[in-house]
């Protein structure tokens, strides 16, 4: 008889760490923070990967292999550390503080069609507000059409954007190396090692929850670790083909950006349009016209959709699926026949069109795309602090919690980096409150803050109806236990 039950298909490692891969780190994330810091950026990412990224992850890792059968990811985590109240909180809090970066891939996926179709950044100047809100609602609604009735579209995308996405990066490393070779100077000057290294003064740290939010996200994938062949040992390696990964595109491809650009006169749009520009100017200087411009686009366009994906589906299966049934009303706990939290992914839908309506009341694109990025950079950092204090009480604890992986094997050690990571995240989401694009003192600026005050209250009012509806269905008999 088990002969003829269908053999179950489970996710590889190289294909959970592809996936995790457009969550964590893109050519843009690399944009953002160039803007930002300049060729400082170089010696940041460093020691960002040393300081955060790779213990963070092999944090994700090692809470991976200890809940390795639950299906909520930080949810689950949470709840299994600190108990059902808190594994709501963490879920609801992770869940919609990562909905404004849901919003900015669905406009760079907007943004990335305008490149294709102009083959230049002229669409921001004629498309309205309203209509950019429109074209980002018609992408929520398709995405949540595909993964609805295409089966493994989500890894398929993931493998394809993913993958194209760090060969692309790979191309434009190769490219300035080929161009440096040929005795061209960099458009940065001076292009030292001096000038990598950033002025650690008040704005500098501003900037450092943005970095954060470009290198966290890797626990979004934690959820299919129940759909691998044997999680607690392939999971963590996929954490390291993960960091290994990140490394790779952030220094590199920083360094690559400042031969390209001149990191002391930077467009005002860079961080809408500079991965474009950057393929532009590359085409431009080896006289191959727009050839890699279209072929990032393309790219890109890949990557956003797989991005998209991963988000949608994993943020609403670490919300919903692990999360105790008694704080959420009982339509969002309905599957439909793939076993899809097809009413979750709607609110998820909802929320972010409340955000991007409210961000659409600024003056122009540029603006709402950065205010929507820089958002991130305040609320995201904030909830990552929840794994971190998942960990250190797993570590506390390590008694009740065994683990076939472990990072750092004595305690002490491993309890000290925990609470590094926690306190420098929780700082660096403090301070990044006060990195705002808008000129300081101006309508938008004071604009944008009312903005990351309104939207957070709308998110968090939200998460605190929720449990009140489930309550009162509970009371009416509408609710099973």
């Amino acid at each position: 008889m088990d002969d003829l039950e269908p053999k179950k298909k489970f996710i590889s490692w190289p294909v959970i760490a592809l996936m995790d891969f457009v969550t964590v780190i893109g050519f843009d994330d690399i944009i953002y923070n160039f803007r930002n810091q300049g060729l400082g950026t170089v010696t940041t990412w460093i020691l960002m990967l040393f300081l955060f990224v790779i213990p963070y992850e092999m944090m994700v890792g090692h809470l991976g292999s200890v809940f390795s059968k639950e299906g909520g990811g930080l949810s689950s985590w949470v709840r299994g550390t600190w108990g059902d109240t808190w594994g709501y909180i963490a879920a609801w809090v992770y869940w919609v503080v990562g909905l404004p970066y849901v919003v900015d891939v669905a406009n760079s996926m907007v943004i990335s069609f305008g490149w294709l179709i102009n083959g230049n950044p002229s669409m921001q100047d004629h498309m309205s507000n309203s209509m950019f809100a429109l074209l980002t609602a018609v992408i929520f609604t398709l995405f949540i059409f595909i993964q609805h009735h295409l089966r493994n579209s989500l890894q398929w995308l993931g493998i394809i954007g993913g993958g194209a996405m760090f060969i692309m990066t790979i191309l434009y490393v190769i490219m300035t190396f080929a161009y440096l070779g040929k005795g061209n100077m960099p458009h940065t000057e001076p292009f030292t090692i001096k000038s990598m290294i950033p002025k650690f003064n008040f704005t500098y740290f501003t900037t450092l929850g943005l970095f954060i939010f470009a290198m966290n996200g890797s626990e979004y994938i934690a959820p299919y670790v129940t759909e691998m062949k044997d999680g607690k040992r392939d999971f963590p390696k996929a954490m390291w083909m993960l960091a290994i990964m990140t490394g790779f595109l952030t220094v590199l491809g920083s360094f690559s950006l400042g031969v390209f650009f001149n990191a002391h006169h930077l467009p005002n749009d860079l961080k809408m349009n500079g991965s474009y520009y950057a393929f532009q100017y590359m085409g431009e200087e080896f006289g191959m016209g727009r050839f890699f411009l279209y072929a990032f686009a393309i790219t890109q366009a890949i990557y956003m959709m797989a991005q998209l994906a991963v988000l949608i589906d994993a943020g609403t299966r670490m919300f919903l699926s692990d999360t105790a049934k008694k704080y959420l009303p009982r339509q969002l706990t309905k599957l439909d026949n793939r076993g899809l939290p097809i009413n979750g992914y709607w609110l998820t839908t909802g929320i972010c069109m409340v955000i991007m309506v409210l961000s659409a009341t600024l003056p122009n694109m540029n603006s709402i795309f950065n205010q929507l990025l820089n958002l991130n950079g305040i609320v995201s950092p904030f909830a990552t602090c929840f794994l971190f204090t998942s960990f250190i009480w797993v570590r506390l604890k390590q008694d009740k919690y065994p683990s076939e992986f472990v990072y750092i094997k004595n305690r002490k050690l491993a309890l000290t980096v925990g609470w590094w990571c926690l306190i420098i995240t929780f700082s660096a989401a403090c301070l990044s409150i006060f990195q705002v694009d808008e000129p300081v003192g101006s309508t938008a600026y004071w604009h944008v803050i009312a903005l990351n005050i309104i939207e957070p209250i709308i998110m968090i009012g939200i998460g605190a109806i929720l449990p009140l509806i489930a309550r009162m269905q509970k009371r009416s008999g509408k609710y099973a236990d």
